[in-house]
């Protein structure tokens, strides 16, 4: 769960007026980005903007389930896709220990048609590929404790964040607890890289990592 050596030097020499990193954490430049599905777009002061429907990428040399990412929300995307379910949803969140497109475990920000942060589980043993399971393997976990989000408004920044401690994992959003609980085995035997992940809205995002 560390940033490389090689993306703490990019992230001293980048310009003035990058956003400021949360403690204890590096912002990880649009170049350690692997993207999965969709574009991502030169956003303000080396922020990540998104526009596309679908956009899911990956962090090249950064892994686990604590993570950051920095949102600014401007309204949907100018085309809509549904889910592989059929569902017209619009969200944006963390992609954490992604294994692959069949197995990782996300803590999601809902805008609509119901807000809120769920976390949940996609696991399909033997399969990697969403070619392969498609929307098959979800499950929603339930917290043992947590506190309802605040809306997300057009043009306020906010800031998601997931830490794991042992078997338990927090989200935060703007450092205040939306989800606490313990953590399936199935989901603590995920292995892979952070992301992020947006469904059918446009934003400005910034991921960050522990150093």
């Amino acid at each position: 769960m560390k940033v490389r050596g090689r993306i703490v030097l990019m992230l001293m020499g980048m310009a003035a007026g990058a956003t400021e990193a949360p403690a204890g954490m590096a912002r990880i430049p649009p170049g350690e980005l692997r993207v999965t599905e969709g574009k991502l777009l030169p956003g303000p002061d080396g922020a990540i903007r998104i526009v596309a429907p679908k956009v899911r990428a990956v962090a090249r040399s950064a892994s686990g389930a604590t993570a950051a990412l920095r949102i600014v929300y401007l309204g949907p995307s100018p085309e809509q896709k549904p889910l592989q379910s059929g569902e017209m949803r619009e969200q944006v969140g963390l992609k954490l220990n992604a294994e692959d497109g069949c197995n990782v475990l996300y803590a999601m920000w809902r805008i609509a048609p119901k807000p809120g942060v769920v976390v949940s589980l996609k696991r399909n043993p033997g399969q990697h590929s969403s070619g392969d399971c498609g929307n098959s393997g979800y499950t929603n976990l339930r917290p043992r404790r947590g506190s309802p989000a605040p809306p997300l408004q057009r043009g306020v920044p906010h800031l998601l964040r997931s830490e794991q401690r042992g078997e338990e994992l927090r989200v935060f959003v703007d450092d205040a607890v939306v989800w606490d609980g313990p953590l399936p085995p199935e989901a603590l035997s995920l292995h892979g890289p952070i992301g992020f992940r947006t469904d059918n809205g446009s934003f400005d995002l910034e991921l960050f990592a522990p150093l």
